[in-house]
């Protein structure tokens, strides 16, 4: 991805109240480059503020699909932050050799600070209320339970890395949390931030539509999502099951459940042995 032409950072100037939308304030705001009409900007919506040094990266998929009509109807927000603003000297260096030799280049604290100071604006100091992520691939894993509970915040600010990582000391200013996506690495925090606000997003109230769709799924309840079926009712001589057929919906809530917990067992023991663990408990 090209870093020749960058785009200002989105939302950082203060814009007057224009227009309302019933509810709250409504501010326009500028959508980033994919979306090129304005979306509302609604007071008290769920918002994303996302320090980057690619912010032609969003909306990206977000701008799709739920999530993206969600954007367009102000029911949640996208701020980004161009880290690049904040770097240093004639070609804005925002990183540097890493303290102690080494591999790379790690991101500087004074640069990061400074994003984060940017950031904070309109912002809870809570951690509970407003969390200050770092996606990063030593970070706590993400997990179902964890975007049910940045969903139920007012929003939160995403770090997306680079390079071989950024100054420990930052990370302990600002008290951030380390998210990872599982146990691998990406060249950035673009697409793992991406991800990680797509599965809070979902979560809010009126984006799916239908609020058992984020019940009755995989993770939400410890188990993996039983197999699904849909028409024709025969393709290439296989045959959806004769329970789903038969109209009995408790022998179907009974084949579903059976259904999970051996895809579960099958496939992730470590979920298993906490579910069963938990029912034992319980």
């Amino acid at each position: 991805m090209s870093d020749d032409t960058k785009p200002r950072s989105h939302g950082m100037k203060s814009r007057s109240l224009t227009r309302s939308h019933g509810r709250l304030a409504v501010r326009p705001t500028h959508k980033p480059r994919e979306l090129l009409s304005e979306t509302p900007d609604i007071a008290g919506a769920w918002r994303a503020k996302i320090i980057t040094l690619f912010p032609e990266s969003f909306p990206g998929v977000l701008g799709h699909s739920l999530t993206g009509r969600a954007l367009q109807e102000g029911k949640w927000a996208l701020e980004t932050i161009e880290l690049r603003q904040f770097g240093h000297g004639k070609h804005k260096d925002v990183d540097d050799t890493p303290a102690g030799g080494g591999a790379g280049m790690v991101l500087r604290a004074d640069v990061v600070g400074a994003a984060f100071d940017a950031a904070r604006p309109g912002t809870p100091m809570d951690q509970n209320r407003w969390p200050v992520i770092y996606l990063s691939p030593r970070g706590k894993p993400f997990t179902q339970a964890m975007a049910q509970n940045f969903a139920k915040a007012e929003g939160m600010t995403l770090l997306c890395g680079r390079f071989e990582g950024v100054d420990e000391r930052v990370l302990e200013e600002y008290n951030v949390q380390e998210v990872s996506l599982g146990d691998f690495v990406l060249t950035g925090g673009e697409i793992a931030a991406q991800a990680l606000i797509d599965a809070i997003v979902r979560l809010l109230p009126d984006v799916l539509g239908n609020a058992d769709s984020t019940v009755d799924e995989s993770h939400s309840n410890g188990l993996l999502e039983h197999p699904q079926y849909t028409r024709p009712a025969e393709w290439k001589d296989r045959t959806i099951p004769d329970v789903l057929t038969s109209g009995h919906h408790g022998n179907v809530e009974k084949w579903r459940q059976k259904q999970s917990e051996d895809i579960t067992k099958q496939r992730r023991p470590d979920m298993w042995e906490r579910h069963a663990t938990k029912d034992k408990d319980s």
